[in-house]
């Protein structure tokens, strides 16, 4: 049985990040927010908001992948790391169901007509 290496779960969050381009979305923001120059600055930003949201998944990931290593080597009990692993899930299938709405409606766009 090999052993988890949380540095290796970090490392892999890492490079999901540059693969997915989790940092477009800062330069997507500050283009959205060139446009919207008058309006009160106050309000969060759309891709301010999926930044967050990103961020705060990517985190609930990596608690569940350091709570899934404790279990292994005995230092947590079985509550805690079913409760992060629960959690890990439940944030990834929302992501995902969160991709699939943008990517539809980026779809949607595409197929109206100019």
């Amino acid at each position: 049985m090999n052993g988890i290496n949380p540095n290796a779960a970090a490392s892999a969050y890492s490079n999901s990040q540059k693969i997915t381009g989790a940092g477009q979305i800062t330069e997507l923001g500050s283009e959205i927010k060139g446009i919207g120059q008058g309006v009160n600055n106050d309000v969060e930003t759309f891709a301010d908001f999926m930044k967050q949201n990103i961020s705060q998944a990517v985190e609930t990931m990596k608690s569940g992948e350091e709570m899934s290593a404790k279990a292994i080597a005995g230092k947590a009990s079985t509550i805690d790391v079913v409760q992060a692993v629960t959690s890990a899930e439940l944030t990834l299938q929302t992501v995902v169901a969160v991709r699939d709405k943008m990517i539809g409606a980026y779809q949607e766009i595409m197929r109206m007509p100019i």
